[in-house]
């Protein structure tokens, strides 16, 4: 089920955050079974996802990168259709036919889910030009990437492209710092990916990506700028991938320091722990959001490893139907 437009309560998006760290946990651990090897997690990331999705109406679409479980979750996509996918299922959202890197869920809005690095700033232009040419349509375009996406030539381009056709695109930048085995400042002159977006002409806002509240803020402001003007935004959401590139990944080449500063700093205990100091959140009422996450995640991990694979016909059926 898709979100409204009315904004989520705090204890919504820490309940969004929570679900999709367990749904990545399981993964980690069906991985480590040897069942999805290659799964590229997002933990420490949940509250870019949890704020940003959660900003977006049911109209809006969503384009996004291997990273895209977040995001599919905050979206209400049903996590034992996600897990079977990626083990090849045929309940899976594309029939078991995506893996995690390629999963698409048109009735949710989510366009493409993209494992080329920038592929779906390609063709976030073309999607939100379509909605410009369809009468009635008021619906904008989200597109997910990463720093290591912005130092591609198809960044430029697709917002360039995006300044001069006066496109609705929400550009997501999630700077988790890494981009597969490099860190960001092996690649960028700069700390701020901000700095390209705003020399195109966009108007560009940074924000703490691990603060799910002001994520959410920043991102509802500035659709709702993109909805009255028509012109593309740009929002970059600094936060840190505190899991390794792929499963299974030993993060040999991290800075310990860096990391256990960056865990100090873990998303879902900051907005837990600040809704524990105001009264809105106690120890009874986060356990039974954590059984709730908990039996959610089994059912689906129960509902995935019962699902059939698809018959080799059905296959090539499908796919060349």
């Amino acid at each position: 089920m898709q979100h409204s437009e009315q904004a989520p309560s705090p204890l919504a998006l820490l309940e969004t955050m929570m679900l999709i760290r367990a749904y990545e946990e399981a993964l980690v651990g069906i991985a480590a079974g040897g069942s999805a090897p290659g799964t590229c997690t997002s933990v420490g990331q949940e509250a870019a996802a949890a704020g940003v999705v959660r900003a977006l109406t049911p109209r809006d679409r969503i384009l996004t990168n291997h990273r895209s479980a977040g995001h599919l979750l905050a979206r209400g996509a049903d996590p034992g259709r996600m897990i079977a996918e990626v083990l090849g299922k045929r309940t899976g959202y594309c029939k078991g036919k995506s893996g995690s890197l390629h999963i698409s869920a048109a009735e949710l809005g989510v366009v493409l889910t993209s494992t080329i690095v920038g592929g779906e700033l390609s063709l976030a232009p073309g999607v939100a030009l379509a909605r410009t040419m369809t009468p009635g349509d008021d619906g904008i375009v989200a597109a997910f990437f990463g720093d290591g996406a912005a130092c591609e030539g198809v960044f430029h381009e697709s917002l360039n492209l995006a300044v001069v056709w006066k496109l609705p695109i929400l550009y997501v930048c999630e700077n988790n710092e890494w981009q597969a085995f490099v860190h960001r400042r092996e690649t960028m002159p700069m700390a701020h990916v901000r700095d390209w977006a705003a020399a195109h002409g966009l108007v560009a806002e940074t924000v703490d990506g691990n603060d799910a509240e002001a994520v959410h803020a920043a991102a509802a402001r500035l659709a709702a700028r993109i909805r009255a003007t028509g012109e593309p935004a740009f929002l970059e959401t600094l936060t840190y991938r505190t899991r390794g590139h792929y499963e299974p990944d030993d993060q040999f080449y991290v800075d310990p320091a860096e990391l256990a500063a960056w865990q100090a700093r873990d998303p879902i205990e900051l907005l837990a722990n600040r809704l524990r100091a105001d009264g809105r959140l106690d120890d009874a009422r986060l356990a039974q959001i954590r059984a709730r996450v908990r039996a959610l995640i089994d059912e689906a991990v129960a509902f995935a490893n019962a699902s059939p694979y698809p018959d080799t016909a059905e296959l090539f059926t499908d796919v060349y139907a």
